[in-house]
């Protein structure tokens, strides 16, 4: 039954299906390496021992999913030879010199200094483990660079000529790495996951306050994450509407698939909802705001945006998927403006910490960064279909000469190994985040060579006293 299937179509579901297990811990890490270095500043800042303990919980959590976004990003790296040989073949000389610059100047940044971060208190410095963990988050935001400009080439490819032999050849670096969408992409997704990070903290901080468990800590956690929403939430509205008009000027068939938008027009209506049919080109039941499109894209109440049917049928990438997915990514980015908005008027109200329903809904929220994060993802990658360099590499002309059983085969395998492994993963990270902040077991600051005292923040849960020789007990 498998080999009746497209061999081109099981290829590109088991890279779907493999990318999107992996991008959820890079973006994760990205958003949780920053926070855990401000966490860190706050500790040899202040001295208050919560925050100490605060980083020895979520530096755990953040190892965890460091080591899941290695093991997952590997097995992207072999699908390169496996079901998409002839596209590596023909971009290597663009793309393999960008994932290698990722790795050196990167990842080895990573993985040399999150020892000194798990294992370094007390027994180096203080500034040399921040700066350890300054490293890390820095190391992900290099990481995030490079992945990120190889990305956008193979969505607005410039910089490059293509030789007899059908081989993509640099002619230039700096056209290569700073194409046209790259500075868009690498902001939106940065603060993309910045903000999955915030809704974890502040989820978990909500969990805790609402158990009444580690009550002090999850005051903290919570208004750390909350302090996030209130203020970034919004900037990412006005980068979503920059990368989509950048998005508009070089890749104006995505936008119409993501408007449901099949016949040009001036004045276009937002769609707000329907049922778009690719066979008889047409989005059925829409329900629609007029000429709001036109505005958006264009910044014309009378604006032309262009329909799908200004391309042929086999260069339109499919619409349901793009469609769908732009209203989700787009509709948890206004919930989570809407929960800045919350936290903003229950702070100024002085009820951010007590007030049940807003930590429900805040709880409800924890996975919604990721949910946006893949919505975006699917936006991009399925909406550049059917290229993989967009206008000039087809994914039909790029896949390995293999056949239906053996990629099915594989893709099935990869779905039993990815479950058992990663939902054991995911079962460790929720242990400790249900085990909460444990006390530290050495000095604060005495290994740290720091005379000011350790601070402890009063609260339910606070009644440890530091003896002479530094221990909490």
């Amino acid at each position: 039954m498998i080999d009746q299937l497209d061999p081109v179509l099981l290829a590109r579901v088991q890279f779907a299906f493999t990318v999107s297990f992996h991008i959820l811990f890079p973006a994760f890490t990205i958003g949780l390496a920053s926070w855990l270095a401000v966490v860190e500043w706050r500790w040899l800042k202040t001295g208050n021992v919560l925050y100490q303990e605060i980083y020895r919980q979520w530096v755990k959590v953040f190892a965890v999913t460091f080591g899941m976004g290695v093991v997952s990003g590997v097995v992207l790296s072999y699908q390169f030879g496996t079901n998409w040989s002839v596209f590596a073949d023909r971009v290597g000389n663009v793309l393999g010199p960008l994932l290698g610059y990722e790795v050196l100047t990167a990842f080895f940044l990573e993985a040399s200094f999150l020892g000194i971060m798990l294992f370094g208190t007390g027994r180096v410095g203080p500034k040399m483990h921040f700066a350890a963990t300054v490293i890390v988050a820095l190391g992900t935001l290099i990481s995030a660079f490079w992945i990120l400009s190889a990305n956008s080439w193979m969505q607005t490819p410039q910089g490059y000529r293509i030789g007899a032999e059908g081989l993509f050849y640099p002619t230039s670096w700096i056209e290569i790495i700073f194409n046209p969408s790259f500075p868009y992409r690498l902001f939106h997704m940065t603060v993309a996951a910045y903000l999955t990070t915030a809704f974890v903290v502040a989820g978990m901080g909500g969990y805790y306050l609402l158990r009444q468990k580690f009550v002090p800590h999850a005051r903290i956690i919570f208004g750390m994450g909350m302090l996030m929403a209130v203020f970034v939430a919004p900037l990412q509205l006005l980068l979503g509407d920059m990368h989509g008009l950048n998005t508009l000027a070089h890749q104006p068939a995505k936008v119409a698939a993501m408007e449901g938008l099949w016949e040009t027009e001036r004045g276009a209506p937002l769609k707000l909802f329907g049922l778009p049919d690719q066979a008889a080109e047409a989005t059925k039941y829409a329900i629609e705001i007029p000429n709001l499109s036109s505005l958006i894209l264009t910044h014309k109440w009378n604006g032309e945006v262009k329909g799908l049917k200004a391309w042929p049928p086999d260069e339109r990438p499919p619409v349901a998927p793009v469609f769908w997915s732009f209203r989700v990514m787009v509709g948890l980015g206004m919930l989570m403006i809407l929960t800045g908005v919350f936290a903003a008027v229950l702070h100024w109200r002085k009820r951010l910490f007590d007030t049940r329903w807003f930590q429900w809904w805040c709880l409800a929220m924890t996975p919604s960064g990721f949910i946006a994060l893949l919505a975006g993802w699917f936006v991009t990658e399925i909406g550049r279909q059917p290229y993989l360099v967009h206008g000039v590499l087809r994914a039909a002309e790029a896949a390995s000469p293999v056949n239906a059983n053996q990629v099915g085969l594989s893709l099935i395998a990869f779905v039993a190994v990815y479950l058992l492994v990663f939902s054991a993963g995911v079962y460790y990270i929720a242990r400790l985040v249900a085990n909460g902040p444990q006390p530290a077991a050495e000095p604060v600051y005495g290994d740290h060579g720091l005379e000011k005292p350790a601070i402890i923040a009063k609260g339910k849960h606070s009644k440890r006293k530091r003896t002479p020789g530094g221990q909490h007990v």
